[in-house]
């Protein structure tokens, strides 16, 4: 248990920087002072310090979840074979999201925070299609606060047809007003705006970011994007699988951030061998990895890095194969990393204050073991980050100089209380929606099925 001392030292561990300028290290320590990083090296000296002996372990930037819906942590991995994206909106959206209360929204968002903490997540871009009031909003807001998780909730638009959100885009006023006015504030908002201009020239003028799911079957950019200031560095686009050379070549000009979910976009069969993490390389962006969806995978971003490491080299080696020149060179484990740190941070639009083991920086910090019989020898320490290590092996968490996370288990959390509390919101959810999946199925069951 932390002491409370504001130094903090990651002694004698195994430290990987993501900085260019910070070398990494066989054996090194990181030191902490309040909520900051004020020196890695290979034998900072700090007398007075808490120590974290890190013998066995490996030290790094907390990961970032570019993309995830927490308000459906209450429906985790409810439906593991769905395939159609109608489908799925049918019982996600327009029977259980209608029927969320600022206490599910709560729930559902607290439980995804500290499974987020858990597994070494400690930023996450909240995408919440289901902002139904501005009680709900506040409900995951300070599911967020409580958690001590840093966390960019995107407040959006309901997806069902009996939602009014006649208080959006006007919110965001009374939220950007406490939410994030402070550099050092954790939790922060701005808009999932979809492709509403109007929307996003509100969220503009408040300084806050834009999030657009993209999917290249269901939407096109049309000529008003191409208009100077409607694209920029504050965009947020999510998916962006199978969209034509000339969106690429827009969102490129205008710097925007891209987001990919490896399993999700497989899921529901929204990417191809194009590939979309490797169409946003190719023209020069840094694509940040999300996790999407609780319905099927929950808070797991070591599960989003083998997809990457794995999809990108079958996409690439079946366009070597059937022919196609000058085809993308495989992943490596650095740059899958990057897009699980450095490239998600840039994504929420603070990688001038996380995502690296950087002297000034938040001390966003998480310790990994790489004594255990599933990791040891971990001879490339990048390679046993991003294929081998797991949720079980996540020892220390640190959000802004706090610990969350110690010795394997999460600090200031009733786990019981909480799972109780999430089986009465799941309860009420299906009872109100008349939806009850079969714990067993073989193929998800639609909405008039079960």
């Amino acid at each position: 248990m932390s002491t409370g001392n504001p130094r903090k030292i990651f002694r004698g561990g195994t430290v990987v920087s993501m900085d260019p300028a910070v070398p990494n290290l066989g054996k090194g320590d990181v030191l902490v002072e309040g909520d900051r990083i004020v020196a890695v090296g290979p034998a900072v000296q700090a007398d007075d310090a808490e120590v974290i002996d890190a013998a066995g372990a490996i030290v790094l930037p907390g990961l970032v979840d570019a993309h995830h819906h927490a308000w459906l942590g209450v429906m985790r991995r409810m439906m593991p074979n769905v395939d159609d994206l109608f489908d799925y909106i049918a019982v996600v959206a327009e029977a259980l999201g209608s029927a969320y209360r600022p206490e599910d929204m709560y729930q559902s968002t607290r439980l995804t925070a500290v499974a987020s903490l858990d597994a070494g997540i400690t930023t996450i871009i909240d995408a919440c299609h289901n902002s139904r009031s501005p009680e709900h909003t506040d409900a995951a807001l300070a599911a967020f606060q409580e958690a001590g998780i840093r966390a960019l909730h995107m407040v959006g638009k309901p997806m069902d047809k009996k939602a009014s959100p006649l208080h959006l885009p006007g919110d965001l006023a009374r939220l950007a007003g406490k939410w994030g006015s402070s550099e050092t504030d954790l939790v922060r908002v701005g808009l999932f705006g979809q492709f509403d201009l109007d929307a996003w020239k509100v969220a503009r003028g408040l300084g806050l970011r834009i999030l657009t799911e993209f999917i290249g079957d269901l939407a096109k950019l049309g000529p008003e994007f191409a208009e100077k200031g409607v694209l920029g560095p504050d965009n947020i686009f999510n998916h962006c699988t199978r969209i034509p050379e000339d969106a690429w070549r827009l969102l490129a000009d205008a710097g925007v951030n891209v987001t990919v979910n490896p399993r999700s976009d497989a899921l529901f069969g929204f990417d191809d061998e194009s590939f979309a993490y490797q169409q946003a390389i190719d023209h020069g962006l840094t694509p940040a990895l999300g996790i999407d969806l609780d319905t099927a995978f929950g808070s797991d971003m070591f599960g989003e890095m083998h997809a990457l490491f794995s999809q990108q080299r079958s996409a690439m080696r079946y366009r070597k194969f059937r022919g196609e020149a000058d085809v993308p060179a495989p992943i490596s484990v650095q740059a899958v990393l990057e897009a699980a740190t450095v490239n998600g941070a840039r994504a929420a639009g603070l990688q001038s204050q996380i995502g690296t083991l950087t002297p000034g920086k938040q001390a966003d910090i998480i310790m990994v073991r790489a004594d255990g019989i599933g990791v040891f020898p971990p001879t490339n320490a990048i390679g046993a980050v991003v294929q081998a290590i797991g949720r079980s092996d996540v020892d220390t968490v640190m959000v802004a100089g706090r610990i969350r996370k110690r010795h394997g288990k999460l600090l200031g959390v009733d786990t019981g209380r909480l799972f109780s509390d999430i089986a009465a919101s799941r309860d009420h959810l299906f009872a109100a929606a008349g939806y009850r999946p079969e714990g067993f199925e073989k193929s998800f069951p639609p909405l008039d099925a079960a």
